[in-house]
């Protein structure tokens, strides 16, 4: 009787160990399978068995993530101080590289993209930063892509949320806009109030001939118009006329 308790005991701790080593990944998940402490294999999705104090697991993730890179303050090309925030996208492609050659790929992938947001702005003016956004952020994305690729990690997609600039550049760059606005009307004013008098535009064709002249120091040619020479021949027996009557 005793003999069968006890079997019954070990038969029971034994279908217990084979129970504990039953496991499920789900769809999104992988498990690295350590055995003894050395990699052995990938396992999942689905069911698999682990034999228990001799094999260890580890899951991750192989879902894409989305990471909010904090606001970065940081120098352009040109010496403005600016402030950067980006959104990164990454996924795992190889669970064994994720585990294995990094510590926490999920901090390390974080720090290396903030730095190299640092460094790709530096080596662009802030001109550049507003209009080639689109080109910075996939240099960007390459640049980081090519270092996370050894630890199994893919990066999909870079993209800067908002530029800051300082106030006092903001000022500026509006008073700039405003100004060529100015420029730009009383130019249309004055082309319509020139072409309403050839005679004047025609003065104005004289006047810059004359001052490239001057600028380069050479000889200038200019052919005159019919108009404008029988407008002056008018203005002339015009003015004869009126000496001779008085």
């Amino acid at each position: 009787m005793i003999i069968l308790s006890i079997l019954g005991g070990i038969l029971l701790i034994l279908v217990l160990l084979v129970l504990s080593g039953i496991c499920v990944a789900q769809e999104y998940q992988r498990s690295i399978i350590f055995k003894l402490g050395r990699f052995d294999s990938i396992k999942g999705p689905g069911i698999y068995w682990l034999i228990p104090f001799i094999e260890k697991q580890q899951r991750v993730d192989i879902r894409t993530k989305t990471v909010d890179l904090e606001q970065q303050e940081t120098i352009t090309k040109d010496s403005v101080t600016i402030k950067v925030n980006a959104v990164l996208w990454f996924k795992i492609v190889n669970p064994e590289s994720a585990i294995i050659k990094v510590a926490d790929f999920n901090k390390a992938v974080y720090q290396f993209s903030v730095t190299a947001l640092r460094n790709i702005i530096g080596q662009h003016t802030l001109d550049e930063v507003l209009r080639e956004r689109e080109q910075i952020n996939s240099t960007l994305q390459k640049i980081v892509d090519a270092a996370t690729e050894p630890w199994g990690i893919k990066i999909e997609m870079v993209e800067m949320k908002d530029v800051e600039i300082p106030e006092a550049m903001q000022r500026a760059m509006a008073r700039e806009a405003e100004a060529i606005r100015e420029a730009s009307i009383k130019l249309t004013q004055g082309a319509k109030e020139m072409e309403g008098s050839p005679i004047a535009l025609e003065l104005r064709r004289m006047q810059m001939l004359s001052e490239i002249g001057i600028d380069n120091n050479t000889t200038t040619v200019i052919l005159m118009p019919t108009e404008f020479t029988n407008a002056a021949k008018s203005f002339t027996d015009l003015v004869a006329s009126k000496k001779n009557a008085s």
